[in-house]
C-alpha cells in the first residue's frame, strides 16, 4: 500500500470517529431539550406568536461546514447516516400541522429547544424547524417557547383585585435584558439548556455575533400582544350616557392624578400603542394646565364653557375647572415627610433608583428649616435609612439618598409599615404629614394574598392625619394598579415618572403644591334640569363615581387639592333648548383639618354655550383634544367616528398661545406615534355598522 493510500485511510477514519462523536452529542442535546420542552408546557401557558425570521446567527457551524462541503462525497455519505442530515439548514418548507407544544410528531424527528440549530428542532420567535427522518428541515408557524417572559396579566375585574403584588414566577429583566437566572433572552443556547437541567452541555455553541448597543427594552421580545412583562392595570368600564329623567345629577371625586397619561407618553415612546386598561381619561385631561384664574379669597374658582361636539352628533362638549387658591410657600405648614424607597433589584432596571434618587433630590431642595425628612428603604426586608432630620441639613438627606443601592426581593408591605410608623413618632399636629413612596409597585414577598391589608392600613392612617402620595417608576414589571389604589385610599395623589424632566415636575411642581393642601374630600356634582338637557356623559372619572346623596355626606371620603392646583372634567350634553340656565355646578370640600364640609355652587348658564367649536376659547379645545386622544386609545365606542388625523387637525386648531407650548407639541407627537402604531379594527362594526351609529347610545353586542 503507497504512502498516499494509507494517509487517504487515515482521513477516512477520522472523519468517521469525528461525526460519530458529534451524533452522540447531538443526542443527548434532543434528551435535555425534551425535558426543557416540558417544564415550560406545564409551568406557563403559551405565549402568542408575534411573527419572526430566521436569524443568521442561529445555524450552527458544524451545519454550515456541512453545507459548504457538498463537494466531498465520502462526507456526504456520512453525513446522509447522521441526525444532522445531508441537506443542511437549507430548502426549509412550510407545514401547514402545528404539533404541540414541546412534542414531536412520531417518526418525523427529534426535538431541541435552543437558539441554535445543531439539534433537530429550533425555536425562535414563531417559527418552528423540524428535522425529517430523510434529513430535509421543514419550517412550521410555531408560537416561540424559548425562554419567553412570563405574559403579562390582565387585571383582576373585582374592585378588590386579588395578588396586585406581582408574582415570583416570572423572573423581572435587568437593563442587559437578563433574568434574574443570569440568562439573556437573546442568547440562549443548548448549553444554558444544558445546565438549567443539571447536566453538562455536550458540545459548546459558537458564540454570538456581537450586536449594536440598543435600549434595553428594545430587547424584550413581545408576549401575547404586550410588549411589556408583568404590567399591572385594571379596566374600570365606559361611563354610559345618561337620560336625566332617569337621572339628573352627575356625582364624583376629584382627581388630580396624572399618571396614566405619561404612562402612555412611555409607551408611545418605545414604540408601542399602550394598553387600553392603562388609559383613564381624566388623568390625561388633567395633564395639562389650562391657565385658569386663581380665586382671590374663596378656595376654589369655578370655570365652565361649551361648544359644538366635533364628533357626537346633537351633543355638546361641557367643559368643568376648578381652580385653588394660591398659597405663598413661605406661609405653608411644616412638612413631616417620609420617603419610602423600594431599593428591590427590579428598581437597578432603566436607572429607575437613580430617577428617585434625582426627584427626591429636587424636593428636597424646597424645604424648610421646619420641615423634617426621614427616610425608609425596603428590599428583602425593610430598614432605616436615615431618622426624621430637619430641612436645614439638606446635606445629610442628599448623602442618605445617594448612598441607596438596589438588592433583593420587594417587600412592599414591610417598608410601607415602617414608612408610617416614622411618620406617626415625627408626627407634626396642625403640619403636614406624609408618606412619600417611590416604587415600580410590584411586590413579591411579604404579601400572603392579596392587597387588603395594605389598603386598610393607608386608609386608617389617611383617617389619623398621615397621607400617601406614590410615585411609580418603570416599565415592565410594573403596577399601576395598586400604585393607584394606595394613593387612593391614602387621600394622596399618584404621578408616574418616565424621564428626569417629569421627576422634576412631579417632585418640585406637583409635590411641593401638595405639601400646601388646602381641601380634603373634595366632590363635584352637576344637576342638570330636565327641561334643558335631556342626555349626558362624564368622560372619565369611572373609578372617581359617587352616589347623589354621597355628595352631602361628610363621611364618605373624596379627593384632596393643594394650594394652585386645578381639576378639569369634560362632558357630553344634548340639550333640547339653550335658554336660561340649564344646570347648576355644586363644590363641596373641607378644610385641611377637617370639620363640616363648605359648600359652593354656581348655575349653568346658557351664556356659556358658543355657536362654534372655533368659538371656544383654546384651553376649553384642548381639553377636548386630550379627552378625546384617551377615548379613542381605550378603545371607546363613542370615538368610533374620529381617526388620528382628525385629532391631529383639532390639535393645530386649538389656537392662540397654547397651539405652541412645549406639552401641546409633545401631545400631537404623540397622536401622530399612536397613528402609526394601532392596527386595531373596529370591534362594534360587526354589530353596528358605523354608517348607522347611534349616538344616543350604546349598541347591544354579541
Amino acid at each position: 500500500m503507497t504512502d498516499s493510500q494509507k494517509l487517504g485511510r487515515y482521513k477516512a477514519v477520522a472523519v468517521f470517529l469525528v461525526f460519530t462523536m458529534m451524533a452522540g452529542g447531538l443526542v443527548l442535546m434532543d434528551g435535555c431539550a425534551r425535558k426543557e420542552v416540558a417544564s415550560h408546557d406545564q409551568e406557563r401557558s403559551e405565549p402568542e406568536s408575534q411573527g419572526g425570521r430566521v436569524d443568521k446567527d442561529l445555524i450552527s457551524a458544524p451545519l454550515k461546514e456541512e453545507a459548504a462541503k457538498e463537494g466531498d462525497k465520502r462526507k456526504q455519505e456520512m453525513r446522509a447516516e447522521s441526525p444532522v442530515g445531508p441537506d443542511g439548514p437549507t430548502g426549509l418548507k412550510k407545514n401547514k400541522e402545528q404539533p404541540k407544544l414541546g412534542e414531536v410528531e412520531a417518526g418525523k424527528g427529534e426535538s431541541e429547544l435552543s437558539g441554535s440549530t445543531t439539534g433537530s428542532m429550533v425555536v425562535e420567535d414563531a417559527h418552528l424547524y423540524i428535522r425529517k427522518p430523510d434529513g430535509k428541515v421543514a419550517a412550521k408557524k410555531r408560537k416561540k417557547i424559548a425562554r419567553a417572559p412570563a405574559p403579562a396579566r390582565q387585571a383582576p375585574s373585582s374592585s378588590k383585585p386579588d395578588m396586585m403584588y406581582g408574582n415570583t414566577a416570572g423572573a423581572p429583566l435587568d437593563s442587559e435584558g437578563h433574568s434574574s437566572s443570569g440568562m439573556a433572552l437573546r442568547d440562549i443556547r443548548p448549553s444554558d439548556l444544558a445546565k438549567s437541567a443539571g447536566k453538562r452541555s455536550p458540545m459548546a455553541s459558537p458564540p454570538a455575533t456581537p450586536a449594536e448597543p440598543v435600549s434595553p427594552f428594545a430587547r424584550l421580545k413581545v408576549v401575547n400582544d404586550k410588549p411589556f412583562h408583568d404590567m399591572y392595570f385594571k379596566h374600570y368600564g365606559v361611563n354610559p350616557t345618561i337620560d336625566t329623567e332617569e337621572e339628573p345629577f352627575s356625582t364624583f371625586s376629584v382627581d388630580v392624578d396624572t399618571a396614566s397619561y405619561t404612562v402612555a407618553r412611555s409607551y408611545l415612546g418605545r414604540g408601542h400603542l399602550p394598553e387600553e386598561d392603562a388609559i383613564r381619561v381624566e388623568e390625561f385631561v388633567n395633564a395639562f394646565d389650562y391657565g385658569y384664574s386663581p380665586p382671590a379669597e374663596k378656595a376654589f374658582g369655578l370655570n365652565a364653557e361649551a361648544f359644538p361636539s366635533p364628533n357626537r352628533q346633537g351633543y355638546h362638549v361641557l367643559h368643568i375647572g376648578l381652580k385653588g387658591k394660591v398659597v405663598d410657600p413661605k406661609n405653608r405648614k411644616p412638612a413631616n415627610l417620609v420617603f419610602v424607597v423600594d431599593t428591590s433589584g427590579s428598581m437597578e432596571t432603566e436607572n429607575r433608583l437613580g430617577l428617585v434618587k434625582k426627584g427626591l433630590g429636587h424636593l428636597v431642595d424646597q424645604l424648610r428649616d421646619d420641615d423634617t425628612v426621614g427616610i425608609v428603604a425596603y428590599g428583602n426586608t425593610a430598614y432605616e435609612v436615615l431618622k426624621p432630620t430637619s430641612g436645614r441639613n439638606k446635606s445629610v438627606i442628599l448623602r442618605a439618598l445617594n448612598n441607596l443601592r438596589s438588592t433583593g426581593s420587594t417587600n412592599a408591605q414591610a417598608g410601607i409599615h415602617m414608612g408610617y410608623s416614622m411618620a406617626a413618632a415625627a408626627m407634626k399636629k396642625g403640619g403636614i404629614n406624609r408618606v412619600i413612596l417611590c416604587s415600580d409597585g410590584v411586590a413579591n414577598n411579604g404579601i400572603a394574598t392579596g392587597g387588603d391589608a395594605i389598603y386598610k392600613t393607608v386608609k386608617d392612617k389617611a383617617d389619623m392625619g398621615i397621607t400617601i402620595s406614590t410615585i411609580g417608576f418603570g416599565m415592565g414589571n410594573y403596577n399601576d394598579t395598586l400604585m393607584e389604589t394606595l394613593a387612593d385610599q391614602g387621600d394622596g395623589n399618584y404621578f408616574y415618572v418616565d424621564r428626569e424632566e417629569e421627576a422634576r415636575r412631579v417632585f418640585v411642581e406637583n409635590l411641593t403644591g401638595m405639601l400646601q393642601v388646602i381641601a380634603k374630600d373634595v366632590k363635584i356634582q352637576v344637576e342638570f334640569d330636565k327641561e334643558k338637557v335631556s342626555r349626558y356623559r362624564l368622560l372619565g372619572y369611572e373609578n372617581r363615581a359617587l352616589e347623589k346623596e354621597d355628595f352631602a355626606n361628610d363621611k364618605i371620603d373624596a379627593g384632596e387639592i393643594g394650594a394652585g392646583h386645578s381639576v378639569t372634567a369634560i362632558y357630553e350634553v344634548k340639550f333640547r333648548k339653550t335658554e336660561g340656565d340649564f344646570g347648576t355646578l355644586r363644590v363641596r370640600y373641607k378644610k385641611p383639618e377637617g370639620g363640616e364640609s363648605t359648600l359652593i355652587e354656581r348655575n349653568l348658564s346658557s351664556k356659556i354655550v358658543k355657536v362654534t367649536i372655533e368659538s371656544a376659547p383654546p384651553y376649553a379645545r384642548l381639553s377636548l383634544v386630550a379627552a378625546a386622544f384617551a377615548e379613542k386609545l381605550r378603545g371607546s365606542y363613542w370615538v368610533r367616528n374620529v381617526d388620528y388625523n382628525q385629532l391631529l387637525a383639532m390639535s393645530h386648531q386649538i389656537g392662540g398661545q397654547l397651539a405652541d407650548r412645549k406639552d401641546v407639541v409633545e401631545l400631537r407627537d404623540m397622536i401622530q406615534r399612536a397613528k402609526g402604531l394601532d392596527r386595531r379594527g373596529d370591534k362594534f362594526e360587526k354589530d353596528a355598522p358605523l354608517a348607522l351609529m347611534n349616538f344616543d347610545n350604546l349598541p347591544v353586542t354579541r
